[in-house]
Order: structure tokens, then sequence, then C-alpha cells
């Protein structure tokens, strides 16, 4: 049956700034009908809006439905279903019938088929009703039922609760719908199948026998081998580690990499693999953000897999730029100067020394408020001796997230000339030099008020 499930999981929706998360791949694939043997009852709506091409191309569709199965199961297209593999009709209009037992007569099964007509309201309740029955509860074959129908339900009771019966038993149901007369609920169909995945819509007529040489397909092939899943995470965040996964290998191409190697899944049995990894916010982006760049799926039987494609929501603040950078002062040099003279004008304080630039993040501040924020810097002697070196003062503009964020401010300069240094040695700018710096911040808006004054 290949692969039956893929998924792509988070452990969260939404990180701070910079933070991690976990990612979890996992895929689930079951084995093919010569390993497992199985027993297919194929429902087949007859009721009176299948009347002319919609009829003929059923019976074209159930036909090659059953030509497949026959080769798939003993290797031999021979007349004889194998393996211990078999398949059922049953039919439906205002009533469903059994039109066969589960057989593995193919010459049978095509009769059945092409002797149906078209006439009728339609029961969806019966037909599952009628289908479940042909199943042996003792029987260790994998049961499948494979419903097809034109139109919504117009007789019976409703066929939900069978449907649900029959998975509960083991049975997976898979969904043929055809844009007909009487038209469909799509919805029904994915509340009847075992997964929406399992439910597929002809747009018309000739396209039904494509699509049960498809479903043919997939109920008869092997799990899956040679399985290569490569996950490449969006640029805005790197992977920094994984666990073993539960099946197969797994190696990191490059931090944004992944490779995930399965020789086999899902052969004998049904069987589950799943590959975890972590992956950190590199503290570019924000908002709203795809977590893959591309996810890739290949393996020998040639399954289509899709995986989901998740966001995660990164909230980094909001940045503040209290100063702005110096304007450079433009020079040009012609192509045939080999020295140039430039008055680049006068600038106060100019002497050899160093530029300390700080940020400070100030934690969960409320919207519609501005803050006060004072940085001090002093430096240190080698006798821990503290000398002051500036003092400044920043009104931080108020944001208007809706609840209490944290906000950056960015690039606080101070100017230290080598003349103010005390560090004790006389080795010019190479000295090493130590400083200490410390940060006041309060609220400027509030909603405090002095209590009047009133006389007695």
């Amino acid at each position: 049956m290949g692969i039956t499930n893929s998924a792509k999981e988070l452990s969260t929706d939404r990180i701070e700034c910079g933070g991690s998360f976990q990612v979890t791949l996992s895929v689930t694939a079951e084995p093919d009908i010569r390993s497992q043997p199985t027993d297919i009852v194929l429902i087949l709506d007859r009721s009176r809006s299948m009347t002319g091409n919609p009829l003929t191309s059923l019976k074209k569709g159930a036909d090659k439905f059953i030509d497949i199965i026959d080769e798939a199961t003993d290797g031999a297209a021979d007349g004889q279903i194998g393996g211990g593999s078999r398949i059922g009709i049953v039919s439906f209009s205002t009533t469903a019938t059994q039109d066969t037992q589960l057989i593995t007569s193919v010459q049978t099964l095509k009769t059945a088929v092409n002797s149906l007509t078209a006439d009728g309201s339609t029961n969806h309740e019966d037909a599952f009703v009628k289908a479940l029955a042909l199943f042996d509860p003792a029987s260790s074959n994998a049961k499948v039922m494979v419903m097809f129908t034109d139109g919504v339900t117009t007789a019976g009771g409703p066929p939900a609760p069978v449907a649900e019966a029959a998975k509960a038993q083991g049975v997976t149901i898979y969904v043929i719908g055809l844009l007909g007369n009487g038209g469909i609920d799509e919805n029904a169909l994915r509340q009847w199948a075992t997964s929406p995945d399992y439910v597929a819509i002809a747009p018309d007529d000739e396209a039904l026998e494509k699509l049960f040489e498809d479903l043919a397909h997939n109920i008869a092939k092997p799990g899956a081998t040679n399985i290569v899943i490569v996950e490449k995470v969006n640029p805005c965040f790197h992977i920094t580690s994984f666990s073993k996964p539960t099946v197969g290998t797994a190696t990191l191409v490059d931090d944004t990499t992944l490779r995930w190697t399965i020789e086999k899944l899902g052969v004998r049995h049904s069987e589950s693999a799943a590959l975890t990894f972590t992956v950190q916010h590199n503290g570019v982006c924000s908002g709203t953000l795809a977590v893959n760049d591309e996810i890739t799926y290949t393996d020998d039987e040639h399954n289509e897999v899709e995986f989901d494609s998740p966001t995660i929501e990164v909230e980094c603040g909001s940045d503040v730029f209290p100063e702005e950078c110096p304007e450079p002062v433009e020079i040009t040099i012609g192509g045939c100067e080999d020295a140039v003279e430039f008055d680049a004008g006068e600038l106060e304080l100019e002497s050899l020394g160093r530029i300390l630039q700080l940020d400070v993040t100030i934690k969960n501040v409320c919207p519609h408020r501005r803050v006060a924020l004072a940085v001090i810097v002093t430096e240190l002697d080698n006798k821990e001796n503290e000398f002051k070196r500036g003092l400044k003062t920043v009104v931080v503009p108020a944001h208007n997230h809706p609840t209490c964020r944290d906000v950056k401010v960015r690039c606080i300069k101070f100017v230290l000339p080598e003349a103010l240094d005390v560090s004790g040695t006389t080795d010019s700018i190479c000295n090493k030099r130590k400083f200490n710096a410390r940060f006041i911040a309060h609220y400027i808006d509030n909603d405090f008020s002095c209590c009047p004054q009133h006389s007695v």
C-alpha cells in the first residue's frame, strides 16, 4: 500500500528572537499485497444518474482495477487472484446487493461488474452494510473497501455510522467520487474514508478509469524501499542537532540541510518512522515564518509524498537606535594622481582612543509608555578603583504592540580616549582596559497623581 501517512510537526508555534524549537518528521508505510494478503470489496454505484457514459467508464475502471490486483498478487495476469487475496463486488442503488462473495476468479468478478444496470436512488448506508458483511472477522487478511459514488444519499439511513464501525474493525476505506448529475457531498466522502487523503474526485466519467487504475497500484505496491528525505530549513534558521531516527540514518549536510535515509519501511507490516531535530532562529527575520525552505522525498516505488509546511511566530521585540552613525566625508582621488591633499574640516576632541558600543534589552515594556534609560560607564585601574568615563540618558519611544514586550536599545556609544587610560602601563593603544557599565531605567509615562489637598 506504500506510504499511507506523512507529517511534519513543530514543538511550539511561537519562539522568542534567537530561540530554538524541535521539528519532527514522520512517515508510515504498509506492505504490498503479496506479503500481506488483502480482501477488497468494490462498492459500485448503479443509481439512475449513472446511466450512459458514467456506467460504461465505471465498468472499464473496475475491470482495470481487477486486472492490476490479479497481476500484483502473483506476478502473472493468469485470471486468478493469488497470494491469498480476494475481491468481492457490492453494487447499490435504492438498496445494495452482494453481487459476488470474496473470490479469486477474475472472469466471475468482471461478469458481475459488466452486468450492472443503472436505476433507482442512492443508498450508501446499505452499501456499507452489505460490504462489511462480506468480510470474515476471523481472517488475518487486510481488509479494504473501495466505495464509488456519483451522488448524495437519497435513500436509507445515514451511512457515516456504518463506515465508522467498519473502520473500527480495521477496514481501510477509499472513496472515489464522480461529479455526476446528482452532485456529491465531498465532506461526506471524507468523513467515510479512512482519512481525507483517501478520497479522490473525478471531474468527469472519462477520468474514472485512471482513478481506479491509480488506486489499484497504490493498494498493490510495497511499503517503500530506499527512501531519501532531504529537509532544507528556511535561511532564517539553522539546524543545531538531531536525534537518532527510529528507523534509518540521518546526516547533516550543512547547517540548514538534513538528509534522512531509510532502506525499507512497511515491507512486512504497517510501520512508522520518525526523526526529530532542533532548529534555532538566526535572529535576522521576525514575524510569521515558514520553517522549511524545501523538502523532497524519493523512493524506489515512486510513492508521491508531501509534507506539511508549518509556520512559526518569531517575536524579536522592538529595535531602537538612539544615535545615528557619523556622516561620511567623501574623498575623490583622480585616476592618475599618486597623492591627494583634502581638508576634511574640523573635529572636536580628536585623539587616539576607542569607542565602546553597548546594546541593552529592557524586559517587559508595557505598550504606550516611554522609558527613560541612563547608562553610566566607569574605568577600573589595576587596583579596581573606578574612574568616571561617561553618562548618557536616552528616551526610549513607546511601542504600540498589544501586550508588554522586550525592547532592545542598540548602539549606545562612548568615546574612550587613550589619554584617560588608567591601566598603569605605557603601551599606548595596545593596553588592556577594563570598564564597568551600569543601567537605570524607568517609565516616564504613568498613571500616578498626588492626593488632592482638602481644607478642614
